[in-house]
């Protein structure tokens, strides 16, 4: 197997690291680990802040406590493009893995190919993202559900379906307590306050854990939406890294997961079922592909849905969660399909150039 160098560039605005909150830079963290433990070279464009098991080229972060807006992506983005050229043009880069939001305002110059995965809804994206222009560049998804909502397009390749370390999250076993648990970004589509609401009507404590990110929307939702239904019973208790995130969900009731959007994945989901702890979950998007209705967890449709399904959690066997987790979610199997397809992408660029 050819020893490769890989370069791999983050979301512009979001460190990545052990504790990253995004799925897209959990994603990047364990790549950029797996790169380097099978043999090959990684290098990692993102943020400073970032922890890279290979080597890190930062740029500043967007300062703490300050407003993220459009002029403050124009500068980032701007960074993050010199940086990437910068690489290029002192070492031999065999592959661009390009993870952000905004990936189609920093690809590089033609020349190495470019792997582009797509971590949120094709909605999210623009046209140029979805049918870059630049040779070649490839696109994918992280699920069959995404996929199938995706419109045609022939630079589109096969999903690679996420993973999340399930031996290290699966360690922790202590006693359940009776919380129902929300992990995730506090921003409308993630539906808080519908998670709030739920637990509010099953009438069992509720702890929120996530980043309130320095966006007006999310600023706006997170006063107006949440902070109302929080008390004694459903509280707040901000961002946590990977050992508290794992202390909550081994120790949790149940997840609830009531997407406002088609979720493309769901690494939380994973992650609970991991620590054995059941998922209810809207059918939103990837989650009925993570969900196993029944089995890992319970599908709901509406508010009161979910609330009845917190009160009748216990039918789901934390071990029957395990197991799934360990036959479906390895991030050791996620990261050998990516190894396969960077091989690939690396073998057929030299075939056409010979």
């Amino acid at each position: 197997m050819r020893r490769l160098t890989i370069l791999s560039v983050a979301y512009s605005l979001a460190p990545v690291g052990p504790d990253a909150v995004g799925g897209s830079e959990q994603v990047l963290t364990a790549m950029d680990r797996a790169i380097v433990a099978a043999g090959h070279r990684s290098i990692v464009v993102a943020c400073a802040g970032s922890e890279v098991a290979g080597e890190l080229v930062s740029f500043a972060a967007p300062p703490m406590g300050g407003r993220i807006d459009g002029r403050c992506r124009v500068g980032k983005q701007r960074a993050m493009r010199r940086l990437i050229g910068e690489v290029l043009a002192r070492e031999h880069v065999d592959l661009v893995h390009m993870h952000g939001l905004d990936f189609y305002k920093t690809l590089p110059p033609p020349g190495v190919p470019v792997l582009a995965t797509m971590h949120l809804p094709y909605f999210f994206y623009p046209w140029e993202a979805l049918w870059p222009q630049r040779p070649d560049t490839w696109t994918h998804c992280v699920s069959q559900s995404q996929m199938r909502d995706c419109p045609p397009s022939h630079l589109m390749l096969p999903p690679i379906p996420n993973g999340v370390p399930v031996e290290a999250l699966g360690r922790f076993r202590p006693r359940k307590c009776g919380y129902a648990l929300m992990l995730a970004r506090v921003c409308p589509e993630k539906g808080i306050n519908m998670g709030l609401d739920a637990a509010r009507l099953a009438d069992v404590p509720m702890l929120l854990a996530g980043e309130v990110f320095p966006y007006e929307s999310h600023q706006h939702y997170f006063q107006t939406e949440v902070v109302p239904r929080l008390n004694r019973q459903r509280r707040y208790v901000g961002p946590v890294g990977f050992a508290r995130k794992r202390r909550l969900l081994a120790a949790a009731r149940c997840l609830l997961i009531p997407s406002q959007v088609p979720e493309t994945s769901s690494l939380v989901a994973m992650e609970a079922a991991a620590c054995g702890t059941p998922v209810i979950a809207f059918r939103a998007g990837a989650l009925p592909e993570v969900v196993e209705d029944g089995h890992t967890g319970i599908l709901v449709d509406s508010t009161e849905e979910m609330a009845d399904a917190i009160r009748r959690i216990g039918m789901i066997d934390p071990e029957a969660c395990r197991e799934t987790a360990r036959r479906r979610f390895t991030v050791e199997r996620m990261a050998a399909a990516y190894l396969e397809r960077y091989q690939g992408l690396v073998g057929q660029q030299m075939t056409a150039a010979a």
